[in-house]
């Protein structure tokens, strides 16, 4: 599964156009795209491709010879909008000198560039429009006997991207590029992109992703990346931070040291899963699948791995103990890091929430409401065949 972006630089520039391929390729995109609108585009691209880190990929619209002059230069594929690139033989001549290369090529049909042709038939940019408009440019390639094809058949809708890309995967066998086209900018941008491609991924459909965003481009490649991640389909490579949504017991400004914690432990580049919660009463059993965490509670911060504290800090040194720890998780294991537990850290802890327990109370009122439950299941104490099927008057 790979993460796609693409650079907003004018592809003339090749030094400012390589910094941003780098930018991303450290970002976590697997593949980049870069627009070929003009001669001197695909000639920066003849000094960009051999000098990138990760495959080149040609944007193409409107003129196929830019097409074949990106190949040329030495563009580790293509993408070619069906929508206005229209004629069979100039795409058919692409087809065969990507194949003479063995160049593979990405049909990247969009609902808001369709064929005229197709709009007019359909009367909008359906699912079935986008998907026949795919099929079409699909048997063109065919016909020459190039087959090293993905397809993308993108819409800004996310309910039509999803039944697009569903009909198509039910229509062709090739890797699908998935994305919400012209998804905006943050947050709306993000909660589209990721409603579209982890509902489809999540149904096993898909192989590239995108996330179109009013944004730098380097914002694109970090949520492909995460979102992989946090489907479990790439290895982590970055934090992962969970947080509690804080509450009456919380003893820090949970949204500060989370943000704090988040910041330093992304700039340290630490593949971690790590917890931020604001009581340590329920902090570190809440939060006990979580690689490392870190609490707070009586002015001091519970340090824990796997829900085992194994330091206790002043409450100004939280972050900076959380990090320093991830970074010896990091190095020694977990195993290494437990072993290494200060000797009264669990007993110092526990000390801390039974004095927390004192002075705030049971600010969940489990047992009252364990009682009320009690009673409400079973109203007469003197009766105790309550569940079991049977019924006594």
């Amino acid at each position: 599964m790979t993460v796609q972006s693409m650079t907003t630089t004018k592809t003339a520039d090749v030094d400012g156009t390589l910094a941003q391929v780098y930018a991303l390729a450290g970002a976590g995109a697997d593949i980049v795209r870069v627009t070929c609108n003009e001669v001197e585009a695909a000639q920066g691209l003849a000094e960009i491709a051999p000098r990138s880190p990760v495959p080149v990929i040609a944007d193409i619209h409107y003129q196929h010879r830019l097409a074949l002059a990106a190949m040329e230069a030495g563009a580790h594929g293509l993408r070619l909008n069906p929508g206005n690139i229209r004629k069979e033989s100039h795409i058919k001549a692409v087809a065969r000198e990507a194949k003479d290369r063995g160049l593979p090529i990405r049909i990247g049909v969009n609902a808001g560039s369709l064929d005229k042709d197709l709009l007019e038939k359909h009367g909008t940019a359906s699912p079935e429009a986008l998907v026949e408009s795919a099929r079409k440019e699909v048997a063109y390639l065919e016909e020459v006997g190039f087959f090293d094809i993905k397809i993308s058949v993108k819409h800004s809708n996310v309910p039509l991207m999803v039944e697009s890309y569903r009909l198509l995967a039910d229509a062709v066998d090739y890797p699908l590029h998935l994305g919400v086209t012209e998804a905006g900018p943050p947050p709306s941008g993000l909660i589209k992109s990721v409603a579209g491609i982890a509902t489809l991924l999540n149904e096993g459909i898909g192989d590239t992703i995108r996330f179109s965003l009013t944004a730098e481009p380097v914002e694109e490649a970090k949520a492909g990346r995460m979102l992989l991640e946090f489907l479990g389909l790439r290895e982590r490579k970055g934090v992962d931070l969970i947080a509690c949504p804080s509450c009456g017991r919380a003893e820090v400004d949970v949204i500060e040291v989370a943000t704090a914690a988040q910041k330093a432990l992304e700039e340290a580049n630490l593949p971690v899963q790590a917890a931020v919660m604001g009581c340590v009463v329920n902090g570190p059993g809440e939060a006990r699948e979580a690689d490392i965490g870190i609490a707070a509670g009586r002015g001091r911060g519970h340090l824990f791995i796997k829900g085992r504290v194994v330091r206790v800090v002043p409450e100004d040194e939280m972050v900076d103990a959380l990090l320093d720890e991830a970074r010896k998780l990091v190095a020694e294991g977990r195993e290494a890091r437990l072993a290494g537990a200060e000797a009264d850290a669990e007993e110092a802890a526990a000390e801390d929430r039974r004095q927390l327990v004192e002075i705030q109370g049971d600010a969940n009122k489990a047992a009252e409401r364990r009682a009320a439950v009690a009673k409400t299941a079973n109203p007469d104490p003197q009766r105790t065949d309550y569940g079991t099927g049977e019924s006594r008057a």
